[in-house]
């Protein structure tokens, strides 16, 4: 976990309830899940292997050591998993090195809860290499926080990630807005007990209480988060 200022909450009349906001990255604030699937159909043909397009739905928006582990028991791929783990992410990395697509609403989100001065995480099940790479491209500047998959002892679907995002700035899970791209996402944010804006990237997330479903973040502002978390919406 790195933090680039002091973390601490500003509040105003007007966004009391609103603590603090966090982001997933891939599939959520810039469009590269696809970029993982790819990754994974390449790397697994050097290996001799074929996925299965099925398995997709199954690997997507989870930890790598899930994710990988569930592919070489699937394929039976001659190769360990911390060997398979160093592929995938020297391949994604190459792969985003030439540049990292934003998701349509990302920008104007990003710059408007700057404006505000909202505390604003983004917690991915991404490794470290991966999450600063992207942020390259992105900035650096929009987080305050960032939280790897690699720096907790439980990825998502366990909420420790989120609950690390939280007491990094003395947050209440309750009064915090996660964004998220994936059933796992949800459910760790949800374990954690945040507010959570679905944005369904590859499989449907169902409506829920305390969970807002839009079709993307262009559908998402500050007002939008603030009515989440006070029950507005």
């Amino acid at each position: 976990m790195t933090s680039t200022i002091s973390a601490s909450l500003t509040r105003t009349a007007e966004g009391a309830a609103l603590q603090a906001v966090f982001l997933d990255m891939d599939g959520t604030l810039v469009d590269t899940e696809g970029f993982w699937w790819d990754v994974e159909v390449e790397v697994f043909a050097d290996l001799g292997h074929r996925l299965d397009e099925a398995w997709r739905d199954v690997v997507v928006g989870g930890p790598m050591t899930r994710s990988a582990g569930y592919l070489i028991d699937s394929t039976g791929a001659d190769i360990t998993l911390p060997e398979l783990t160093v592929l995938l992410n020297d391949r994604f990395e190459k792969r985003i090195g030439l540049g990292v697509p934003l998701m349509p609403g990302a920008a104007r989100l990003l710059a408007e809860l700057g404006r505000h001065e909202i505390p604003t995480a983004l917690v991915s099940a991404s490794h470290r290499r991966i999450i600063d790479r992207v942020l390259d491209s992105v900035g650096h500047h929009h987080f305050s926080l960032t939280v790897a998959g690699d720096e907790v002892t439980r990825t998502k679907p366990h909420p420790e990630p989120y609950l690390t995002a939280a007491s990094g700035f003395g947050a209440d899970p309750r009064l915090c807005a996660v964004i998220e791209d994936t059933a796992t996402g949800v459910a760790a944010a949800e374990a954690a007990g945040c507010r959570v804006v679905a944005v369904p990237s590859v499989s449907p997330i169902a409506p829920a209480a305390g969970r807002a479903v839009v079709s993307s973040l262009e559908e998402v502002d500050l007002a939008f988060l603030r009515g989440l978390v006070t029950g507005m919406r």
